[in-house]
């Protein structure tokens, strides 16, 4: 009796997990037109939120933000700035192309420190089967921001603390997030959270990548909010 229910429970939570990606949270989310852009992007099984460096509507300076002399001197000629959460150590076993081992991949489902990934990009990404492409309003991408910048540590004087100074790339690095990653908490629910608690279009649950790229580009085949005109 005791396996049956198990059964049951197991089953009903890959539905939950899997019709999530369907439901829309923030459904009534309309672009804003002559907003923000700001971009999802997906390598297959992560996701991440792609911004500009420099966004002067709203002030926003990714380089002052993080706050380190390398980081400035290296990245200063780059445009836009990705991040991405996720578990360490599936972020550091994947160095070299590698997949990371079953131990690293079964430590994953368990409560486990995690990291952002910050990738610079020289130019706009291009919209395509892994990119989706949306204009937000300057409330909307100051609550992205916010988001994004509650997610790293900080040291005693409010940088983010590097960890890795490489990344996968000369153009990405690892600095020490915040959170605990799990079954329940994997590094597209982080990307779909950003989306929902700032107001955009998101999965009410989204496993995989594919479950964020989903409802963003659903969000981008509406036509654009007008903004008022004295």
């Amino acid at each position: 009796m005791l396996l049956r229910w198990l059964m049951a429970a197991f089953v009903a939570f890959i539905l939950l997990l899997l019709t999530g990606t369907l439901v829309p949270t923030n459904s009534d989310f309309r672009q804003t037109s002559d907003g923000i852009q700001v971009f999802v992007v997906s390598n297959g099984v992560h996701s991440d939120l792609v911004f500009p460096v420099r966004e002067p509507r709203t002030a926003t300076y990714w380089l002052q933000k993080l706050n380190d002399s390398t980081v400035v001197s290296k990245f200063g000629r780059y445009e836009y700035v990705g991040f991405g959460w996720g578990n360490e150590a599936f972020y550091l076993g994947s160095y070299g192309g590698q997949f990371p081992g079953l131990g690293a991949t079964l430590r994953a489902a368990f409560p486990s420190p995690t990291l952002l990934h910050i990738d610079f990009y020289k130019n706009a990404p291009q919209p395509g089967k892994r990119v989706a492409s949306l204009l937000i309003s300057e409330a909307q991408y100051r609550q992205l921001s916010t988001f994004v910048e509650q997610s790293w540590q900080t040291d005693s004087v409010g940088r983010p603390m590097l960890t890795n100074a490489t990344g996968y790339t000369p153009d990405d690095f690892f600095v020490r997030a915040k959170g605990k990653y799990h079954l329940l908490r994997t590094c597209n629910d982080w990307t779909n959270r950003c989306l929902r608690t700032s107001g955009l279009r998101a999965a009410l649950k989204a496993p995989f990548a594919a479950s964020v790229l989903y409802q963003a580009r659903q969000a981008a085949k509406k036509p654009p909010r007008q903004l008022p005109t004295d």
